[in-house]
């Protein structure tokens, strides 16, 4: 029995497939069943059930499974306690909204580079849901995502916030320099779908505010959402970094509001039984880097 054959059981029991776990340890798939294999022949007792068209933990595999972890964590330490620091090497999965890709996600992938020129950082960019599934799937290592995880399996570091500002085009209300109930029965609310961030920020304005909406029209880009207030569909929110310049460049008016917006919070986000040094690696390099008043040049 080794570490290496522990190592490829833990992560085949625990990620969504063979495949995945095979990924994670720079393996092909055959490398990692062959480890695993060896392991159930050193112990002499089958850890999964292939007889159905999954691969399933067995009873034994269940009970090994804790003591896998137990045994990797505590390899983990003396790895930690007697090792030069190189530098990570090898990949990282790491998953971002679009706020993040439009703003500082350059700038963590060079930083990576600076810092770690044998580490390949691979990004996903996806809604906050499907990052977290990545997660606890094994299909990503790390994520950055609006918030904390409810999520008992899934550790979150708060590592700084967004702010936003309420824009609408120049020609609406021109006369209007704050935004009010007028403007939102008069105008649809361009927005990110439910279930974004942004959702809760503006339903805790609206709600502070006593103001409901009458429509709402969503729209799952922030590019388009600039370009449709801008082109006076209807009035919205947009990260304040690109409200000022857009603002400044005539495009569009920035709205004073009573209350203010609250910034929204996001937060780096792994599994908790992921000890690899590539996880705190890459969240100091996340904090380094995250900003979201960057103004992105497409705009």
């Amino acid at each position: 029995m080794t570490l290496k054959q522990l190592e490829a059981f833990y992560w085949a029991a625990t990620c969504a497939s063979f495949a995945i776990a095979a990924e994670r340890l720079h393996l092909s798939v055959s490398s990692l069943s062959k480890r695993v294999s060896e392991l159930e022949q050193s112990l002499g007792v089958a850890l999964f059930d292939r007889s159905g068209h999954k691969a399933e933990l067995s009873e034994a595999g269940k009970r090994l499974v804790p003591r896998a972890w137990g045994l990797l964590q505590e390899a983990e330490s003396v790895r930690r306690c007697v090792a030069v620091d190189t530098g990570l090497a090898g990949r990282c999965r790491i998953g971002v909204g679009e706020l993040t890709a439009l703003t500082w996600l350059p700038r963590l992938l060079t930083l990576a580079k600076r810092e770690h020129p044998e580490l390949v950082v691979e990004p996903t960019v996806d809604v906050g849901a499907a990052l977290e599934h990545g997660l606890e799937s094994g299909q990503l290592d790390c994520a950055v995502i609006a918030g904390r995880s409810p999520r008992p399996d899934i550790c979150s570091e708060r590592i700084g916030e967004a702010r936003f500002s309420w824009v609408t085009s120049v020609d609406a209300e021109a006369s209007s320099t704050a935004m009010t109930a007028r403007l939102l029965a008069t105008y649809p609310l361009v927005t990110l779908p439910l279930g974004a961030g942004t959702t809760r920020v503006l339903d805790d304005w609206l709600n502070a505010s006593g103001l409901d909406i009458h429509q709402r029209l969503i729209c799952n880009n922030w590019g388009a959402i600039a370009g449709l207030v801008s082109e006076g569909v209807g009035v919205g929110i947009l990260p304040a970094g690109w409200a000022a310049a857009l603002a400044k460049r005539g495009r569009l008016r920035v709205l004073k509001s009573t209350p203010a917006l609250r910034p929204l919070p996001y937060s780096f986000r792994w599994r908790r039984d992921d000890t690899r040094p590539v996880v705190p690696g890459m969240l100091a390099i996340a904090r380094q880097a995250i900003d979201f008043s960057m103004k992105n040049r497409l705009l």
